[in-house]
């Protein structure tokens, strides 16, 4: 008889608890229930009878995490938040990548490196100098690129007019022009062959041709603007050890009196100037 109390004793306190948590919290005027029967000591209850009632769990639905095409208002198309969050966390993993291979952050951070090895000033400007140079030179370049995405992809999105897939088809748009405009044809012609695809509009580019193709041509110029940026820092470098050797001076290093010449030419025909500009024009509009 006591181990029966003690069960329906139990079972009575696990199912209270079960139903005060299924319960949504209410508001306005609480009515009080009715006090449960309890069965009589002695008493077994019967089969099918039942002490206290299952509480309604109609107004609680259930946690449901949607991943798939299925938006969350029921939008055909539209990806849902869970999808989202995904795409925006994986962006931002890649972002250095994209900034890098996809902007002119590539051509100029390189030709900026060639002339500070031009210069023979391997730690002046430093490393920080050069990459915070090149990527306010590519915030400078890229300023339309990124206006018309926000026009045409992002603001029509926040406003509801597009679907995501569609936002993220109309910002590769201006940004695959960029690229075009930078990009050699035959480098283009080397990754379509490469990947097996036959005649192919402009228009219809895959990005995973375009974005190779650019790289290899923006390494291209930028190592033939190098080239040239080396020419006049490479006769001074001749005229001082011909000077040298014609004097003598055999133990003398003719980088101690090459690199004050060198500093003083590049200071003199203003060269950071020529520099930035000839990288600003050498990008097609």
């Amino acid at each position: 008889m006591i181990r029966w109390r003690t069960f329906l004793s139990t079972a009575l306190a696990l199912l209270a608890f079960s139903a005060f948590a299924q319960t949504p919290p209410q508001t306005g005027v609480v009515t009080p229930s009715a006090p449960t029967q309890l069965p009589a000591s002695g008493s077994t209850p019967s089969v099918g009878q039942s002490s206290i009632a299952p509480a309604s769990t109609a107004g609680s639905a259930p946690f449901r995490l949607n991943i798939g095409l299925e938006g969350g208002s029921g939008q055909t198309g539209e990806v849902s938040v869970a999808v989202q969050i995904v795409i925006i966390m994986t962006l931002l993993s890649v972002a250095p990548s994209i900034v890098l291979l996809m902007t002119s952050f590539t051509r100029i951070v390189i030709v900026l490196g060639f002339v500070r090895t031009a210069l023979g000033t391997p730690s002046a400007p430093s490393n920080q100098i050069i990459v915070g140079l090149s990527l306010f030179l590519t915030l400078f370049l890229m300023g339309p690129v990124v206006d018309r995405v926000n026009n045409e992809a992002l603001r029509p999105y926040l406003e509801g007019k597009m679907t995501s897939i569609q936002a993220i088809d109309q910002a590769s748009v201006p940004l695959k022009q960029f690229m075009l405009k930078q990009t050699r044809t035959r480098d283009l012609e080397y990754f379509l062959e490469l990947g097996g695809f036959g005649p192919t509009a402009v228009k219809d580019l895959p990005m995973r041709v375009v974005i190779p193709a650019f790289v290899i041509s923006e390494l291209q110029t930028a190592f033939q603007m190098g080239f040239l940026l080396f020419l006049p820092f490479l006769v001074i470098d001749f005229l001082v050890s011909t000077v040298l050797m014609a004097l003598g001076m055999m133990m003398m290093p003719p980088v101690t009196i090459a690199l004050p010449l060198k500093l003083l030419l590049f200071v003199l025909v203003d060269g950071w100037h020529l520099v930035v500009r000839s990288l600003v024009q050498s990008f097609a509009t």
